[in-house]
């Protein structure tokens, strides 16, 4: 294993300057840090980030947990993370969680025992009963992305869910639909419960009564279609749902905007090339995963300072399978 001594004999140089050129702790003459950078290239020394971290106070890398399955647009957001936590210096380390308590709790200890500096979570449903009290009894800095608790004493930032789903819903209504109903992933999910939430409250601002035969919580949109008196017009609560939703309706012949009005939370890269296009909400997905390092960073920074949470709207974006 190469080491600091290694790099200080080919440069001709001390390990101290080595350490300072590696570290930035004392300027170093531009000459003896091109020479010191050429000898780290030529050996390949890539340092000892243990023993560094416990001469800094920190291990400049960032802990990320989320499910890296259960939803597409979760790469997009670890993109924006990677790109944002790069850009203040910072490394990212990312663990699965395979959106399961136990899986998510195992992941929290595995990048606890990395040292990093403060923890991105993407929590599952039932987080809130083993991760989170952890987290907050050991101090550790956290920010929730994406999904969001109703605590106002951690830091958080996601999107805007319950008054961009009841727009949703009002849409549909001012078209003139009254069987609106609403096809939904996971339950106990955070983004879920809002949803439906919005979805409740924009029947509720079009004059419509609340229906649970028009909730389908297991992602199929079948059963809002197999009934007596079916609704005419779907919110699909996420990307994947709108997915399922799409091969149910063609396989029934169903063409969208005229036989079943459809919008979706989520914008998808293909809205744009089915027929017609499909009305989504987009999420600033690139702002959340910015916002939420920045909140981190601040958390590592500050350590008692007031907790924040940040809602971010999505942006309608109206196409024609609303049957507008």
């Amino acid at each position: 294993m190469v080491t600091m001594r290694d790099v200080a004999a080919l440069a001709g140089v001390s390990i101290t300057t080595v350490s300072h050129v590696i570290n930035e702790t004392r300027p170093v003459a531009g000459d003896t840090r091109e020479r010191v950078q050429k000898a780290i290239d030529e050996t390949g020394y890539t340092g000892d980030a243990i023993a560094r971290s416990l001469v800094m106070g920190g291990t400049k890398s960032l802990g990320l947990a989320v499910s890296l399955v259960s939803h597409p647009y979760f790469a997009e957001l670890i993109a924006a993370i990677e790109s944002e936590a790069t850009r203040n210096g910072y490394s990212l380390v990312l663990i699965d969680t395979r959106d399961t308590p136990e899986s998510e709790q195992a992941a929290v200890k595995k990048l606890r025992s990395r040292r990093v500096d403060g923890l991105l979570l993407t929590p599952s449903a039932g987080a809130g009963s083993l991760v989170l009290p952890e987290l907050k009894k050991l101090g550790i800095p956290t920010v929730l992305v994406d999904r969001l608790t109703v605590a106002n004493d951690i830091d958080q930032v996601g999107p805007e869910n319950v008054q961009a789903t009841s727009g949703l819903v009002t849409h549909l209504a001012e078209l003139g639909h009254r069987r609106i109903g609403i096809v939904c992933g996971k339950a106990g999910v955070a983004t879920t419960e809002e949803r439906i939430l919005g979805y409740r409250l924009g029947l509720g601002r079009a004059g419509l009564k609340w229906d649970e035969a028009l909730v389908s919580q297991s992602g199929w949109l079948a059963p809002l279609l197999d009934q007596d008196d079916p609704a005419t017009a779907v919110v699909a609560a996420d990307h994947l749902v709108t997915v399922g939703m799409l091969h149910e309706a063609r396989a029934r012949g169903l063409k969208l905007g005229t036989d079943l009005a459809v919008v979706a939370y989520d914008e998808v890269e293909w809205a744009t090339l089915i027929e017609p296009p499909l009305t989504t909400l987009a999420q600033p997905v690139e702002e959340i995963g910015r916002t939420a390092v920045k909140l981190l960073l601040s958390r590592i920074a500050d350590p008692v300072r007031a907790a924040e949470t940040i809602r971010l709207a999505p942006s309608l974006m109206h196409r024609q399978s609303c049957g507008c």
